[in-house]
């Protein structure tokens, strides 16, 4: 009997504790008591729930026997959190005065930085971060609450500047700034992070590139900054990637250098010429845009008419003239004067500026025939003002011949003698002494 009533006491016993436990059973009853009794470890990252807030700290509850203290100097200004919120926290002690568990919101910001950095870092992907500040070596940012570094050297904008702006003033205008970087090189048991922001663009233009080339068609239209000139023409930026306007191609004038028709910074549009996809290069053009010159030629011109024409270009055979820009034309060596010449140089010379008459015009061949010879002795109106032929310029300005020749300009008798010489060159019989001087050059 008394075995009997024994087993029902130590029965009666074990449905009591049972009682007593959480709702989940033993397995519950055992993780709190383990959570209660557990040693929180400095550098641990831990979530909890803000459970209080006031001017001096935060409390969390972490699953401790009490509540985690926050300092407030330890809650980042930017981020502040409310009441009820789960955040992530970083342990500075396991124990202070009162037994609480100590944390940081900052310091496990950037544990948590620390940890994307790594990742982002191993699988080559980009990050933003702020300019906070600068030194002599390059330019301090926060990228996900971890201080990193960009050197002088991996800054895109830093040439960028007028040449009278030194380097510590542009480091200082950066201040503020987002910047596109790229992890180069981090430790995260030294506190070492360096960022690239040129190797972050170069990817960065390098997929727009990928993006332009596959959707770019000839003919298409595009807006775009010159982004660099050279002697052979001036690189467009599309948005990604640069296209080139060759010199020929950046007007229907003549031009020598492309600063004649751009400058660096300029917003253009440009014609779309070609698409070499395997080479990743883009052909682009000025002058299409703006329609081809010799489509208006005989709406604009006609023959028999005066216009004022530039000297481009001299050659043996005569000169040739440009009437407005990708119109030109040629005198030929016959109609630039009255006296016999042996070279356009005794009339003309490059950059002169002179009234010519119109004698031909083949549009589809792209040619117009001048003539200097044939523009009448009355005056004319035309785009370079009234010209009378003759007018008080004395014996010469009848026949334009104002030049001496270029071998010798001082010695008359010298330029009288080449001019005989060559006129001899012509004659049947090779006489030159039978063969009259030119008036306009033997007089000089």
């Amino acid at each position: 009997m008394e075995e009997a009533g024994s087993g029902q006491e130590t029965q009666d016993q074990m449905n009591g504790a049972s009682a007593s436990l959480p709702p989940g059973g033993m397995g519950d009853w055992l993780a709190e008591h383990e959570q209660s009794v557990r040693q929180w470890r400095r550098g641990e990252v831990v979530e909890g729930v803000v459970v209080s807030a006031d001017r001096d700290e935060f409390l969390v509850d972490i699953g401790a026997k009490s509540e985690a203290v926050v300092p407030l100097g330890e809650v980042p200004q930017t981020e502040v959190p409310s009441v009820g919120e789960t955040v992530l926290a970083y342990v500075l002690s396991s124990e202070d005065q009162e037994g609480r568990v100590v944390l940081s919101l900052t310091r496990a910001r950037a544990e948590r930085g620390w940890r994307n950095l790594q990742k982002r870092f191993e699988d080559g992907q980009t990050v933003e971060g702020e300019v906070v500040e600068h030194n002599k070596g390059g330019l301090v940012v926060n990228v996900e609450g971890v201080r990193g570094f960009v050197p002088l050297s991996q800054i895109a904008d830093l040439r960028r500047g007028s040449a009278d702006e030194s380097v510590e003033s542009r480091l200082e205008a950066m201040k503020g700034r987002t910047l596109l970087l790229k992890v180069i090189e981090m430790n995260r048991r030294r506190n070492r992070l360096i960022l690239s922001e040129r190797a972050a663009l170069q990817e960065r233009r390098a997929r727009e590139k990928d993006r332009l080339l596959a959707e770019l068609q000839p003919g298409d239209t595009r807006s775009g900054n010159v982004s660099s000139i050279c002697d052979f023409g001036a690189f467009v930026d599309l948005g990604g990637a640069d296209g080139l306007v060759h010199l020929s191609e950046l007007s229907w004038g003549q031009v020598s250098h492309p600063s004649q028709v751009v400058k660096v910074g300029d917003r253009v549009e440009v014609y779309v010429v070609g698409v070499d996809r395997d080479n990743k290069k883009i052909a682009l053009s000025l002058k299409r845009l703006q329609g081809e010159p010799w489509s208006r030629v005989n709406d604009k011109y006609q023959v028999g008419q005066v216009v004022n024409g530039k000297i481009t270009k001299l050659a043996a055979f005569g000169a040739f003239a440009e009437i407005e820009p990708g119109i030109e034309g040629l005198i030929h060596i016959s109609e630039l004067s009255e006296d016999r010449i042996t070279h356009p140089k005794q009339v003309v010379r490059e950059g002169d500026e002179l009234p010519l008459k119109i004698i031909r015009i083949e549009p589809s061949r792209h040619r117009l025939g001048l003539s200097l010879r044939q523009v009448e002795e009355e005056p004319y109106d035309y785009d370079g003002g009234e010209y009378t032929v003759g007018d008080d310029e004395g014996e010469t300005a009848g026949t334009f011949s104002s030049y001496d020749d270029e071998s010798d300009g001082s010695d008359g008798e010298a330029a009288g003698a080449v001019s005989v010489e060559a006129s001899g060159e012509d004659t049947p019989d090779g006489d030159a002494e039978e063969s009259p001087r030119p008036a306009s050059i033997a007089e000089s």
